[in-house]
Parts: structure tokens; sequence; C-alpha cells
């Protein structure tokens, strides 16, 4: 008896089921639904690999051009040969536009220089201001065909300049001058008439061998124009010998003032 009863609500069970479903599916057609769109989607699964070590990538090999070479000597001396030539070149170019070299022709700046004194001169690029004292070199058109001259300046542009040709005294804005640098007092008069007043751009100048030098005392070279300075003497380089008068001295070389 039990065992038919157990069979019977499993019927029962199923039949129940059916309906259930049967009843379901009416309603879906009725609201025209379609019933795949009730299915859940399927997840694509992937299956899992097994983790494999992955081999290691071999090394480049070393190419030949990373192994160091040794230079060879002549191609090391070539280059510093040629290093040194470049360094020499732009030292030239350097000491050309801050120097030149003049000789000293003639005994007008005794005993300060002497004929054949070998003198460096800071250029005129940069030398641009004349001072009372300096010695400078100019080049005068009007006299000797612009041949280059030494002098020391002894007053600019604006100022008085009057010589004393009787007790040897230059004054210059009315006071004398003290010259221990002058070979011999200045008593020579050479046909410029003083006192004067120094032109606009120009410097007055004179030779400290005073009795023996034509300089702005003479109307052939008179008062220098500032642009025909081609330099200021810094210093004295190798010494003459004023025409084999004096022994070449080396205690020479050095500042000129």
């Amino acid at each position: 008896m039990v065992g038919k009863d157990d069979n019977f609500n499993q019927w029962l069970d199923q039949s129940m089921d059916l309906s259930q479903d049967e009843e379901l599916d009416r309603l879906l057609k009725e609201f025209g639904v379609d019933d795949t769109l009730l299915e859940p989607p399927l997840e694509d699964v992937q299956e899992e690999q097994p983790d494999v070590p992955k081999a290691p990538a071999p090394k480049p090999a070393a190419s030949k051009s990373a192994v160091p070479q040794k230079t060879p000597l002549s191609k090391t001396l070539l280059m510093y040969l040629h290093d040194i030539v470049f360094l020499l070149a732009g030292l030239v170019v350097v000491f050309l536009l801050l120097f030149r070299v003049v000789v000293v022709s003639g005994t007008s700046m005794n005993n300060t220089l002497y004929d054949g004194d070998y003198l460096l001169l800071m250029s005129n690029v940069f030398y641009r201001n004349p001072k009372p004292g300096d010695v400078i070199v100019a080049s005068k058109e009007s006299y000797d065909g612009g041949l280059p001259i030494v002098k020391r300046v002894i007053a600019t542009e604006g100022q008085t300049v009057d010589i004393d040709f009787y007790k040897g005294i230059v004054y210059v804005d009315g006071k004398a001058l003290d010259e221990p640098y002058t070979h011999t007092p200045t008593t020579l008069e050479e046909g410029v008439h003083f006192p004067l007043i120094v032109d606009k751009g120009c410097i007055f100048v004179m030779g400290d061998n005073r009795n023996g030098s034509k300089d702005s005392r003479h109307p052939e070279i008179g008062q220098i124009d500032r642009r025909e300075v081609l330099g200021k003497v810094v210093f004295l380089a190798l010494p003459g010998t004023n025409h084999g008068q004096y022994p070449m001295d080396f205690r020479r070389i050095g500042v000129v003032s």
C-alpha cells in the first residue's frame, strides 16, 4: 500500500510540473515573448593552461667593434701635433689683435729707448685713449711718408702747452712737468709757437731726447691725431745697441714707462 502511494505522489508531482510548464509556454506565446531570451547565456570557459617556464633568451654575441683597440703611436702623435698647430694658430691671431712689434729707429727717445730696441705695443684696437706720460707709436703721413715714430704723450685735447725754452721747462695747464725721463732739457725751438691748446681728438708729443727729437714742436709733425696712433709701448722685448754705441744690455728688458 505504501508503495502504491509513493508512485501516485510522484505521478502527481510530474503532472503539476508539466501543467506549470505548459501554462508558462501559453502565457509567453500570448504576450509574444521569445522563450530563448530567458535562457541564461553560456559563459565562455577557457581551459587553463599550465604555467610553462620560458627558456632564457640567448645573449647577443659581442661585436668585434666593441672590443677596445689600441691607437697606433704614429696616429696619436699626429693628433697631438694637429691640436698644437691649431692652438698656436689661435694664439697668433689673438697676439695680432692685441699686440704689434716695432723696432726703434733713431735716438729721439734716448735714454728711455735705444735705436734697435724691439718693442711690444698694445694695439690701437684696444688702446683708444692716450694719456700724458704714455709712450706711443704713431704714423703720420705728413712726415717721412708715414713711417712709425716713437714719442711720449705730453698733453691731450683741451690742455694748454707752454715751453720755457730758456729754462728748458715744459708747462701743461700752467703747471711745470716733472720729467725724470728726459735725456736733455727742452731748449730746442722747432717752429711751433707757444702757448698752444691741443685740438680736439689730438695729442701733443715729444721725444725724451728733447734736443735730438723732431716732434710736435715741429710744423712737419705738429699735433698727432689719435687715429694716427698705432698703439702704446708696453714692453721692451729685445734691447738694441743704439748704433753700436752701447753693448746689448738684457737688463733693460721689461715694462716701458
